[in-house]
């Protein structure tokens, strides 16, 4: 087994074709069909598909470093709302290409599948995806340049909407300081590397064009765990700030991370091998640790591609897990058999606590992803992979570390019990109870509507509210369901606790879908189901105890998109014997300023709302439940890790990182007290 990335790095060094030429570039198709149809090259057209772009671009020098060849990344964004990004990698080839008598840099920019990640001499692996990273990046944008540095020669071409405006051709480094001042003196000491710059086609990102610096320097900071002594470096020359980022532990350093607010039960268990595939090389690795919290925090990357949605390398390291330690209890009698082979233990038990990252590497020609979003490694390959490898060295774990395997144990034995436990209440209130077909709560007041993609479900905060909500509301599809008060905590609440809260329990009956091992997306009574609370400190932290306890307990309801937050207004304005609802200060502040621009001697009266109960039946509906009116706020997890920490460091047991946030966040709060 080849240990740790930086042998996988030698052995694909050991391995890689002597050249990377335009010979290697392959083209398949041409740039038409990203222009139209933008959504199923990077997603969507909005904030998040913008910088899906960026990524794009970004992985290709990160390519360039898992082929052992670039120590550099460099992302630089500058007022005019171009990203640069340069790396000391081998640079783009731009010899011409014999099939095509083009250069192969312009056939890797210009076409669609063109790419040296089709060749596997060039790549034994790679980030992107049949090489239309770069191609659907020039596509998607106004304008774009390629600076290519090889043999110490540099060349470059330009491009308007993926069209070259002229063929590629050489440059000098004095134009080039003089086209990009901001790089780095060392860049021009290197032999070789690649600058991309470009800048997104407004008439394609309609939304929204502006770089968010926070969501780039993320799936930065994400590639430099994965590729340790990787550094990369994110400029904003527009506000003058630098981040760098450099981890000499990899994915081990990523697993501390992501347990920094919550308390190990032992050291990082760092996992490395490769498994050859009939002609495939597939490196693993592996880091997982478990804590003391109830949840399970686990990542999957495939060649530092972030899949989301998981696929077959997540499924070989839960299988290898579940084997790995049932076996280990069997063993040292921590389980009995029985007749069905052994204690009842399901794979929930033995990922309670557990925090783990999984990174597979393979060649770039064998790679298969469920779509070009690279959401969902679909290799089976990798799933034989992922397993021996875990097995394997997992069981040697576990025999050297007895009391690390101890530990671990009595951790899931304690998750077993607990969910034994709590089983009987689950089965007692939820099958003998919404799900069976018994009454539901009596403070609900349900809809007419049988159909749950047409039915709404408001949990609103207090009677008084429940009661104008009630008399407001459009009872053919739209349920109320009060809920007095602060619920209970259940960031570190067991199941069975959960049951026995009673406001908690009405909920999951209204919901009817269960709860746990039991859930049920299909039986969910209302696709739309919005929190409703008090604009104030107050409403705002009731919000956030509901929202804890559907993100660790119902996810699926905020993955599917069910979940909504109202926004009642802060501000009546009484102008002339007429209401109007006003939502931000901003808003409150403009209206006025329009007002008195029309009326100098308006006779203004402005009424702070802070709470629902103030308002009547008929002014909730007006301004907050009326769907040709209202402001609804989804509630999304696109970043599970950013997600799981803040609910951890908010909602946790532990005092002094709850403190940090508020003392590093309290200049940005605005308290209405």
């Amino acid at each position: 087994m080849i240990q740790g990335i930086w042998q996988w790095m030698l052995y694909l060094m050991a391995h890689k074709s002597p050249s990377y030429t335009g010979e290697q570039i392959k083209v398949l198709e041409g740039l038409e069909p990203v222009r139209k149809r933008p959504g199923m090259y990077i997603g969507s057209t909005d904030e998040k598909g913008l910088h899906h772009l960026i990524k794009e671009i970004v992985d290709n020098s990160v390519d360039e470093a898992i082929a052992g060849y670039a120590k550099n990344v460099w992302v630089f964004l500058d007022d005019r709302g171009y990203a640069t990004v340069a790396d000391d990698g081998r640079g783009i080839p731009v010899d011409m290409n014999p099939k095509y008598k083009v250069s192969a840099l312009e056939l890797a920019m210009t076409r669609l599948h063109a790419g040296g990640k089709f060749e596997e001499t060039a790549y034994q692996a790679s980030g992107g995806l049949h090489g239309v990273g770069a191609s659907a990046v020039n596509a998607l944008s106004s304008h774009m340049r390629v600076i290519v540095k090889r043999d110490n020669k540099y060349w470059t071409q330009e491009y308007k909407i993926g069209h070259p405006l002229s063929p590629v051709k050489p440059t000098s480094s004095p134009e080039i300081k003089k086209l990009f001042p901001f790089l780095p003196p060392a860049f021009f000491t290197l032999p070789s590397g690649t600058v991309s710059s470009f800048i997104p086609d407004p008439a394609i990102f309609k939304i929204t064009t502006k770089w968010n610096q926070n969501i780039i320097a993320e799936f930065i900071r994400e590639r430099s765990y994965l590729l340790a002594k990787l550094s990369t470096h994110l400029v904003d020359l527009e506000h003058d700030t630098e981040r760098h980022f450099y981890f000499e532990g990899g994915i081990k350093s990523l697993v501390a991370k992501l347990n920094q607010n919550k308390k190990p039960i032992h050291e990082v268990i760092f996992i490395s091998g490769s498994i050859k595939d009939k002609n495939t090389q597939i490196g693993v690795e592996v880091a997982l640790q478990y804590t003391d919290v109830y949840s399970e925090t686990i990542e999957s990357f495939a060649n530092v591609i972030k899949t989301v949605d998981g696929g077959t390398h997540l499924t070989g390291f839960r299988m290898a897990l579940s084997k790995a330690f049932k076996d280990y209890m069997l063993k040292n009698g921590y389980l009995k058999n029985n007749a069905k082979g052994n204690e009842e233990l399901t794979g929930e038990d033995l990922r309670e606590g557990l925090t783990a990252v999984i990174f597979v590497k393979m060649s770039s020609n064998e790679i298969q992803f469920e779509s070009q979003t690279k959401a969902k490694l679909n290799n089976p390959e990798a799933q034989s992979a992922v397993y021996q490898v875990v097995r394997e060295k997992l069981d040697e774990y576990l025999e050297e570390h007895p009391q690390e395997g101890r530990k671990i144990t009595e951790k899931v034995l304690l998750a077993a019990r607990a969910r034994i436990a709590a089983r009987a209440a689950k089965e007692a209130v939820i099958r003998k109870g919404a799900l069976e077909g018994a009454s539901l709560p009596g403070k609900l007041a349900d809809c007419q509507e049988r159909d749950p993609a047409k039915s709404e479900l408001f949990v609103v905060e207090g009677d008084s509210a429940g009661g104008s909500a009630k008399q407001g509301r459009d009872r053919r599809f739209q349920a109320i369901l009060p809920m007095w008060g602060k619920v209970l905590n259940t960031e570190r609440a067991r199941l069975d606790k959960i049951i026995e809260y009673q406001a908690l329990k009405e909920l999951l009956i209204a919901l009817g879908a269960g709860i746990g091992e039991e859930f049920k997306i299909e039986k969910l009574r209302y696709h739309r189901i919005v929190l409703m609370a008090d604009a104030d400190v107050d409403g705002e932290h009731i919000t956030t105890l509901n929202l804890t306890f559907f993100y660790r307990h119902l996810p699926e309801i905020i993955k599917n998109g069910y979940l909504f937050i109202a926004q009642p207004p802060l501000y009546k304005i009484l102008h002339k014997f007429k209401n109007i609802y006003v939502y931000t200060d901003n808003e409150l502040n403009s209206k006025v300023e329009a007002i008195k621009a029309d009326d100098k001697d308006a006779n203004i009266v402005i009424q702070r709302f802070k709470g629902l109960g103030e308002m009547n039946a008929e002014q909730l509906w007006e301004t907050t439940m009326d769907p040709k009116n209202r402001i609804l706020k989804q509630v999304m997890s696109d970043d599970a890790q950013k997600a799981d920490l803040v609910f951890e460091t908010l909602m946790g047991a532990d005092v002094p990182p709850r403190r940090k946030f508020i003392q590093t966040h309290a200049k940005l709060a605005t308290l209405d007290i």
